[in-house]
């Protein structure tokens, strides 16, 4: 039975982690508050470009032949950007975006289509990395507070390479934010346009969990009268589509990150508590014990005499 110093070493080991785990809660909660209203103030234009770009392709009728919006003849090679942190301690908000990305590519490597990895986060690079797959280019250092400057560099290079021919199709793969103790992953596509999530309905995920906020609901529109003309305001659009729906997942995945770290430090506050009363209740019955023989030694000594 390990001694009284030892058991009481290890509550005042645990009672400091316990300390750091607190501090580490609370610092993920006030940085998920300013996470949330970032994304609460992102989300109405991000709806709104969203939505220019899909009337603006329906009033298009055929999207136009333009490098960024023109449809491979085939797909052979599928960019995947995964979208996750810079740091851990925050449960399996980095590994699931791994785990799903891993599986995502592998289900394009089953239809012939070679997956070309791309990493926005330290995190989701290194385990790429250490599972032997290539990542084409990997964007680091601001998970914590990401800035639209970072959203658009890494659209420029989705995006350019896509207009090379590297890739056929980009997809992006985040943790969307429901609430500090839920994340759900998203896949969307990006490009082409023919097959964007845009044109589409929203993410499944979005509407069952009802935390990001619904479509405007179908009313009566004024028509539009486009000027240039619907080709030429998609093809400036598309651009500005791209790069709001990274930033958007950018927005989305650090409000997940700080949820999940929060809870997780939580947790193991909690459980450091719980080791600390099973410790003092050992510590205790140690104590005890070490009375018990001492009284039991005076007890034989005395009768001995």
């Amino acid at each position: 039975m390990p001694s009284q110093r030892d058991v009481r070493n290890r509550i005042g080991s645990v009672k400091n982690i316990q300390t750091i785990t607190r501090a580490m809660e609370m610092v993920a909660a006030a940085r998920l508050r300013r996470a949330e209203q970032r994304i609460e103030a992102l989300r109405p234009y991000a709806h709104a470009i969203r939505r220019m770009t899909r009337e603006a392709a329906e009033a298009a009728g055929a999207v136009p032949s333009m490098p960024i919006l023109s449809e491979h003849e085939s797909v052979t090679h599928a960019g995947l950007l995964l979208v996750a942190g810079d740091r851990g301690l925050a449960g399996a908000f980095n590994s699931q975006i791994v785990r799903a990305g891993v599986t995502v590519g592998r289900e394009h490597e089953a239809a012939g289509v070679t997956p070309l990895y791309f990493a926005s986060g330290r995190r989701p690079s290194s385990s790429l990395t250490f599972r032997g797959l290539h990542v084409a280019e990997s964007f680091i250092g601001f998970s914590d507070r990401p800035a639209y400057a970072d959203a658009r560099r890494i659209a420029q290079r989705l995006m350019a390479s896509y207009v090379d021919g590297d890739v056929d199709l980009v997809e992006i793969i985040y943790n969307g934010y429901i609430s500090p103790i839920s994340q759900v992953v998203r896949r969307e596509t990006l490009l082409p346009l023919q097959q964007a999530s845009v044109l589409s309905e929203e993410p499944q995920a979005a509407h069952s969990d009802g935390a990001e906020d619904a479509e405007e609901p179908p009313r009566q529109r004024a028509l539009v009268e486009y000027e240039p003309g619907p080709d030429e305001i998609l093809q400036r659009l598309v651009p500005d589509y791209v790069e709001i729906s990274i930033y958007r997942a950018l927005l989305e995945s650090t409000a997940s990150e700080h949820g999940a770290r929060m809870t997780a430090m939580r947790n193991a506050t909690d459980n450091a508590g719980t080791l600390i009363e099973d410790l003092t209740l050992q510590m205790n019955r140690a104590r005890q014990a070490a009375i018990t023989k001492e009284i039991l030694e005076v007890v034989a000594g005395a009768e001995g005499l």
